[in-house]
């Protein structure tokens, strides 16, 4: 009898967990997205740095990967389809969470990881981080965005 009550323990702990950290899987994912296509499409190293997110991160590990990676593609193929809806349902998703100025960066943080996924982070990328952090209230020189080295490395590779 104690062991079907401690599974019936664990299996609500689960699902406690998942619905207290659901706002920020989502926001995550969309953080992601939206640096993402950037570009105009999402790249394979992109793919796989969320799957790669999804697996390490403490507050997503409670999910099915596939979960993240299915919202992470839903807001993909919104902002590409519809850049200005996208971004913006995107962005709505984003502020449920971003109250919290811990949460805020870790967000940022995420979108560069992305942004790294294939060595180098893009000026449209860089761009795209910075503006985020506008959005959500992050400082981008705390978080280490010096914009103006950015530009001076884009122009020096030209």
């Amino acid at each position: 009898m104690s062991g079907m009550l401690d599974n019936l323990k664990r299996f609500f702990q689960d699902r406690a967990e998942k619905e207290q950290n659901r706002p920020f899987l989502e926001a995550a994912m969309a953080a992601c997205a939206m640096v993402s296509a950037s570009e105009g499409q999402i790249s394979f190293a992109d793919r796989i740095r969320v799957d790669q997110i999804m697996e390490t991160l403490t507050q997503l590990k409670v999910f099915d990967p596939h979960e993240g990676v299915d919202l992470f593609n839903h807001y993909a193929d919104h902002i590409l389809a519809s850049s200005k809806q996208g971004r913006e349902a995107a962005l709505k998703t984003i502020k449920t969470v971003t109250s919290d100025p811990e949460t805020a960066e870790l967000l940022i943080d995420l979108c560069l990881a992305v942004s790294l996924s294939d060595g180098v982070t893009s000026l449209v990328e860089h761009i795209e981080i910075v503006s985020l952090c506008g959005l959500i209230g992050v400082d981008p020189d705390i978080i280490g965005l010096d914009t103006e080295q950015m530009l001076a490395r884009y122009i020096a590779h030209k």
